[in-house]
């Protein structure tokens, strides 16, 4: 079967590879659709946290069941399904207390270990979520807005609050999307006017702020002054990350959903005079998944329009450079195998 390793940084190759073998309790699954996230970017790049290469890229995954066992599920062959890509110890303190995604021993596909740019994977039976109903694209995408329904979860969002959403890519987005159904009223903080002009019609966004355009004062004057109570930092930037406590407001929560491989510090005195909840958000939990397809079955998300860009298998290693150019317009891109 073919696949495309991430070799070093910059540097993909298409392969060849054995057909995965099937252990007991795994099902083997067609690959159909591999969405592209920041993570297989900043992989890319040679810039993301937990990695090392060689390395098959791919988490964002939606396939068709070719073989599998007796499953509790009732997931049964040519059945359409998207794959959770966490592979938890089910074992420490946090897969214990039901908080899967922050295992211990977190191994996470595309990142720890091989993941799904390829024709064919074998994954644990138990972490396939049955797709009926959504197309392959939507699939796809289901993890990708998965890690925003997790950070919204875990802001306890109450309805009528200022949220303000620092960063406009694809997991910023789904955080204001599941800001927005839980009631909140959405700000949408970015340097790139365009992707705001997206977060206004997709999510949509409450108000957008241009961060360089006095965005404190201007994101102040949105608040009467108050300040959002819930800020997300969706960046993976380091200065922003480091001055998010800015925009918060006094007892108010900030919530940091993206990644990056550095030191982060802050001013003691911002954070004590606020009395501020700093929270954490990784991945996303099996609950958190199912509550992403019911919500795309009920017709809440327009994956349509969030896909922006798509290629063919083939194809993907000389579309890929394109991507990341500040003026490709990708929002998600998507790639195809028939």
């Amino acid at each position: 079967m073919k696949a495309i390793t991430c070799q070093r940084p910059h540097h993909f190759a298409m392969t060849d590879m054995p057909m995965p073998d099937r252990a007991e309790g795994a099902a083997l699954v067609r690959i159909r659709r591999i969405g592209i996230c920041g993570t297989d970017l900043h992989a890319y790049r040679g810039n993301q946290p937990f990695f090392s290469y060689p390395r098959i890229l791919g988490h964002e995954l939606a396939g068709e069941i070719v073989e599998i066992g007796d499953n509790d599920s009732e997931l049964r062959q040519g059945q359409p399904v998207t794959i959770i890509p966490y592979l938890e110890c089910g074992e420490c303190i946090a897969c214990r207390s039901g908080k899967t995604n922050c295992c211990a021993k977190l191994s996470v596909l595309g990142v720890h270990e091989d993941g799904g740019m390829r024709e064919f994977l074998a994954v644990p039976a138990d972490h396939l979520l049955n797709a009926d109903g959504l197309t392959l694209d939507q699939a796809a995408v289901v993890e990708c807005f998965g890690i925003g329904a997790h950070a919204v979860q875990r802001a306890c969002i109450a309805r009528g609050e200022f949220v303000l959403v620092i960063g406009a890519g694809p997991i910023g987005l789904g955080v204001m999307k599941f800001a927005k159904l839980a009631g909140a009223k959405v700000i949408a903080l970015d340097i790139n006017a365009e992707r705001l002009r997206f977060c206004e019609s997709w999510v949509p966004a409450d108000f957008t702020v241009n961060a360089n355009d006095d965005a404190l004062r201007n994101v102040q004057n949105i608040t009467g002054g108050d300040f959002p109570t819930v800020v997300f930092d969706a960046t993976g930037n380091v200065k922003s990350m480091e001055q998010a406590v800015r925009y918060t407001a006094y007892g108010g929560r900030l919530v940091y959903v993206g990644l990056v491989k550095a030191d982060i510090t802050f001013n003691d005195t911002e954070l004590h005079k606020r009395e501020l909840s700093i929270i954490r958000s990784r991945n996303a939990t099996r609950r958190d998944l199912e509550h992403v397809i019911d919500t795309m079955r009920d017709g809440r998300i327009d994956t349509g329009g969030f896909i922006t860009h798509r290629v063919q298998f083939d194809q993907m290693i000389d579309a890929y450079d394109g991507w990341l150019r500040p003026d490709s317009g990708v929002i998600k891109a998507m790639v195809e195998l028939e």
